[in-house]
């Protein structure tokens, strides 16, 4: 048996060959490098060794040391250097969950976050089965609105409708007519693009963006609040219930962001308050439903004043004139309801793998020297955004908004979950490690005569990326057949057991 000590690696150290080669970058197209590569006799040691993290767009290299040691003893066991190894370092997976960043990557980390909010709702990942009972709500809410954009519409029976049709000309102030008779496809690129680019809040957009964690959080509270008044004329005590919850945001085409929630009501067992099990009766969907719709309808408060706006800006959920502030349906752990627990992990898992990349904007943090490649107070919509949150953003206090201008003002994470939701991806890592770990161990050895040992890696950052072209595509090739032949032994298994 073997502990590993962090940092801990995915896939382990890899295998050197039996004569460890360090391949020299040279300048040539990626052909030549790829038949370099592949004529080189350690070409199969290599492939083993980049192996976790060959799917990779680009990996982040190490090197350094990895002592193998008795706890018991502490004598040192085995030492080993990644001198030795192929290339002289480690590669490791970069983990970015964007998929527009490392495809590879992000399609794990979309597939631990199925995990995460499914096991929630179902149990298991070692959350109790029970839970599949607990009243559950799936809600969306979204943004004000800033402005009018290009959107695409249906009517009450599905049916596409014009954009934003007008009898009349409707003039704005700057002299554009308001009107769209449209219908648009779901891939055209004016779609959450404003109207009138002069009419259009960006100030008031990426405020909100800014403060959206904010409002959550007070949106909690009252949803919170309202809980407990209805417990205590139900005659029950407050401390008889807990929320839990696993959040995604997603970032629309219009540049603002608006939550996917899923809400479980849980009780609280006084002898032991870290169990999960079901809320007392007669608290249940309905009081939950109530106490949601409350919440996002009242939940409003004013920013700190700002140069720009000495009052403040008002944030609130959805569109205040027209009464929407959220959507709540819920959740069936049947197959039979319209809103299903495959169906809600599946869909915000989706867009926990992506970013601003629906605005058609994508870029790293900016500062000062690169604001101006992606700022124009007069340009696109995204450039007036991140313009909007790099002005704003000088003033004192606000400074925030610089730091994620490149977000459009958020700066929340895109998933997140209350601590006894559900499994946290930590131990979902932990368990690929260990499996992997497990699948590569001499299956031969008896686990119950293993030593026990304890791995520490002492490791330094090299680089991030293929040392060349022809490298990237030898070990992505690897990876896609890999995968191919893994899809095809899962098919075999589905077939076998019908």
């Amino acid at each position: 048996m073997t502990v590993t000590a962090t940092p801990v690696l995915p896939g382990g150290l890899g295998r050197p060959g039996p004569h460890p080669h360090v391949f020299t970058r040279r300048a040539v197209d990626a052909a030549d490098t790829g038949r370099l590569r592949a004529q080189d006799p350690n070409y199969f040691a290599w492939l083993d060794h980049v192996r976790p993290a060959a799917a990779c767009t680009r990996p982040v290299r190490l090197t350094g040391e990895s002592a193998t040691i008795n706890p018991a003893t502490g004598e040192l066991l085995s030492l080993a250097s990644t001198e030795d190894m192929p290339d002289g370092q480690i590669y490791k997976p970069c983990g970015n969950r964007r998929a527009a960043v490392c495809p590879s990557c992000a399609e794990v980390y979309r597939r631990d976050a199925f995990q995460l909010i499914r096991s929630g709702l179902i149990g298991g990942k070692g959350v109790p089965a029970a839970v599949a009972g607990h009243p559950a709500v799936f809600v969306t809410l979204t943004a004000p609105s800033f402005g009018a954009v290009h959107t695409r519409r249906t009517s009450k029976t599905g049916q596409a409708i014009p954009c934003r049709p007008r009898r009349q000309e409707a003039l704005c102030p700057h002299g554009v007519d308001l009107r769209c008779g449209r219908l648009h496809a779901a891939d055209e690129k004016c779609l959450g693009t404003p109207l009138c680019l002069d009419c259009y809040d960006h100030h008031a957009q990426v405020v909100f963006n800014h403060a959206a964690g904010e409002l959550w959080r007070r949106t909690t509270i009252a949803i919170r609040r309202h809980l407990t008044k209805t417990a205590r004329a139900f005659g029950l005590p407050a401390a008889s219930f807990r929320l839990s919850y696993g959040k995604v945001a997603e970032m629309q085409r219009r540049g603002v962001v608006h939550y996917h929630v899923i809400i479980r009501l849980d009780g609280i067992e006084p002898d032991c308050p870290g169990a999960i099990v079901p809320p007392p009766a007669p608290l249940g969907l309905l009081d939950l439903v109530a106490a949601v719709e409350h919440a996002a309808s009242s939940t409003r408060f004013t920013t700190d004043p700002h140069p720009h706006q000495p009052a403040g800006w008002p944030i609130g959920w959805g569109d205040e004139g027209k009464g929407r502030y959220a959507d709540i349906r819920p959740v069936r752990i049947a197959g039979d309801g319209d809103i299903t627990d495959a169906m809600v992990a599946a869909y915000l898992a989706k867009y926990a793998t992506k970013s601003t990349e629906a605005t058609g904007h994508a870029c790293g943090r900016l500062n000062g020297d690169t604001i101006d490649l992606y700022a124009n107070p007069d340009g696109t919509h995204p450039e007036r955004l991140i313009d909007a949150a790099w002005t704003l953003g000088g003033a004192h206090g606000w400074t925030g908004l610089r730091r994620w201008a490149h977000m459009l003002g958020f700066g929340g994470h895109f998933l997140t979950k209350s601590r006894r939701y559900s499994v946290t991806f930590r131990i979902l890592r932990d368990a690929r490690v260990v499996w992997r770990r497990t699948v590569e161990h001499d299956q031969d050895q008896d686990d119950d005569d293993a030593e026990t040992t304890v791995v520490i890696n002492t490791l330094a950052y090299t680089g991030s990326g293929w040392l060349t072209t022809g490298d990237a595509l030898l070990a992505n090739t690897a990876a896609a057949m890999a995968r191919e032949r893994a899809e095809a032994a899962r098919e075999a298994l589905h077939e076998h057991h019908g």
